[in-house]
């Protein structure tokens, strides 16, 4: 089974199982890490917004347009910034890490 590390806002660093097929969300919610997720995965909100590991960027398939339009309204966007609900785990993903920014 694949793994996430989640590097929280005081650099504590969860390392979890993350089942094929489930997106960042879902992986997050599965293990109560604090990723809100306001519209549930359904690409209307902003508020599951991460910051994936530089390392792990170009791993992952580009965001769509309607990802980078919601992108647009994240607090404490960065280059590698994507919608957690949006990256859906793969064998090829295990150990991806992503950084919760300070507003969530």
């Amino acid at each position: 089974m694949p793994h996430i590390v989640f590097v929280e806002q005081d650099g504590t660093r969860r390392e979890v199982d993350a089942k094929l097929g489930l997106s960042v969300l879902e992986v997050a919610h599965e293990h109560d890490i604090d990723l809100e997720g306001a519209c549930e995965g359904s690409l209307a909100c902003a508020t599951c917004h991460v910051i994936v590991d530089p390392v792990w960027a170009d791993k992952l398939t580009p965001p769509t347009d309607d990802e980078e339009d919601m992108l647009d309204l994240a607090f404490g966007l960065e280059k590698t910034s994507r919608l957690g609900c949006q990256i859906v785990m793969t064998e090829e993903l295990d150990g991806l890490v992503v950084h919760l920014p300070k507003s969530n």
